[in-house]
């Protein structure tokens, strides 16, 4: 059923006036901010990533974009390999470059924001690609040449190849053009093997078979693995999107029994506008405790500046939360960019 306009399970308002943007403006001209921290990254392992089709893991290009090898699906987030946003140059190069990515299978977009999806970036990415978006996001995709698209509302979902993906709430909105404000919707995504149980999206969200993508050839040179933490070899995945903090983290932590948590800690600054749209690192902390999930990861910091903190201020404020909630540091995996944990501890 088509929606003209899609709104946040909490009564929030996220819209702002000329008058916002003004006070944040003489805000901004006050502060002295220390850009010189750069996210570390390493080279990829390309000859890992090409050749793949069995062992699960993530890599980290840059923001809210991985690479997720899953059951022998290359499956990508929230594409966007953008040299700029608006009228800010990329703080960090992508960890791996767009030409270098092996052909995608699955493309999840979380929401429409240009930090999130990128139509110069997804036209660009080698494979198959099967589009698995918000709904009210079809349409518009449609227009731009895309036809293999799946739209979802939340806590819809579809099996392909064995993993169940399912597009969970968040707290944010959406806006491409000043005449589209919330006309699609935003939202997080569940990877997880599927349990043999029905689709919770109904009769138009069926089992689908999906044949991976040809392997390309791969470079000669191969890194170490790094050594990260073993998680499973059918690990399952929460890619949390964008979101301000809301009890929808609880309610998806007591759907799902997920082992890894992809989570925002970035565009938090000032808080009093950002707060509604966007979690501090605190209280991204305090969502992963609610999803209960065993793993943190941070992404949407270091690559552009969408507000008035930095890299360096995410990630001291998260490692003070971490203290503060008493989180095993273990449990916290900041990943360079570039660098490919390998999930099953292979």
């Amino acid at each position: 059923m088509r929606k003209d306009r899609f709104t946040n399970s909490n009564p929030v308002r996220t819209e702002r006036t000329m008058a916002h943007f003004t006070r944040w403006r003489k805000e901004r001209a006050r502060k002295l901010k220390d850009y010189s921290f750069v996210v570390p990254s390493v080279r990829p392992d390309l000859n890992f990533l090409q050749q793949n089709r069995h062992k699960p893991s993530m890599t980290w290009v840059g923001h809210s974009t991985f690479l997720i090898q899953h059951s022998g699906l290359n499956i990508v987030t929230d594409p966007v390999w953008s040299g700029k946003m608006a009228l800010q140059k990329r703080l960090a190069p992508p960890g791996i470059h767009l030409k270098d990515m092996p052909p995608i299978d699955i493309v999840l977009i979380s929401h429409s924001h240009y930090d999130h999806l990128s139509i110069t970036s997804l036209r660009r990415l080698a494979g198959n690609k099967q589009l698995l978006v918000p709904a009210g996001l079809k349409s518009k995709l449609l227009l731009k040449g895309f036809f293999r698209i799946r739209e979802f509302h939340w806590w819809d979902s579809v099996t392909i190849n064995g993993i169940r993906f399912t597009f969970v709430p968040s707290q944010h909105w959406t806006r491409r053009t000043p005449w589209d404000m919330n006309r699609s919707h935003w939202g997080g995504w569940i990877i997880e093997p599927d349990s043999g149980t029905e689709d919770i999206g109904g009769s138009d969200m069926q089992h689908a078979d999906l044949k991976p993508a040809d392997t390309a050839a791969a470079p000669e040179a191969e890194p170490e693995p790094f050594t990260r933490p073993a998680v499973s070899e059918r690990p399952a995945i929460y890619f949390a999107g964008d979101s301000g903090y809301f009890n929808g983290f609880k309610e998806i932590g007591s759907r799902f029994n997920i082992d890894v948590a992809l989570m925002p800690i970035g565009a938090y600054e000032p808080e009093w506008f950002m707060g509604p749209q966007h979690v501090t690192p605190e209280q991204a902390l305090q969502a992963f405790l609610d999803t209960g999930a065993s793993w943190f990861v941070p992404m949407h910091y270091g690559t552009f500046k969408l507000a008035d903190d930095t890299p360096r201020e995410a990630l001291d404020r998260l490692e003070n939360g971490r203290e503060y909630y008493r989180i095993d540091q273990h449990r916290l995996v900041i990943l360079p960019l570039g660098e490919t944990w390998r999930l099953d501890g292979g």
